[in-house]
């Protein structure tokens, strides 16, 4: 005979809580997720497009705008989440061309400042909508 073990409880009915959030600052998602998951004491943001808070998709601004607004994303996601910018630990970057990186860069250093998470950019060609850029991240949650 053939021992089966007991089921385990998923994470939702006794183990670690997972906790989806959508920050009433932000558009409201466009399809089936949350801007951010918190898990185990990190947040898991969903990759965030230039979009405005009213729901505008930047489309046709320039680069460093799209990357602006993306990043304003990231961090109103991360401070919905309990987090921030000086807790992230990982960041990725797709944007559609290569030739974009310095751009990134320079607004990516602005807005971090003195914190150095671990990073990737990926030119990774079309992007929904026409987006010049997108970006998701894991941060830590103080105290959690």
């Amino acid at each position: 005979m053939v021992s089966v073990p007991p089921p385990q409880p998923s994470p939702r009915e006794g183990g670690s809580d997972i906790r989806s959030v959508n920050p009433a600052t932000m558009a409201t998602p466009g399809g089936h997720y949350s801007h951010g998951t918190v898990a185990n004491g990190f947040v898991f943001v969903s990759g965030q497009l230039p979009i405005t808070p009213a729901g505008e998709k930047l489309s046709d601004a320039p680069f460093e705008r799209q990357a602006e607004q993306v990043l304003a994303n990231v961090q109103a996601v991360l401070e919905g989440c309990g987090s921030g910018v000086a807790h992230l630990v990982q960041v990725r970057v797709y944007v559609d061309d290569l030739a974009n990186w310095p751009a990134f860069n320079g607004v990516y250093a602005k807005w971090a400042g003195d914190h150095r998470p671990s990073r990737a950019v990926v030119p990774a060609g079309a992007l929904h909508y026409g987006f010049k850029i997108e970006v998701e991240a894991v941060a830590a949650v103080p105290g959690a």
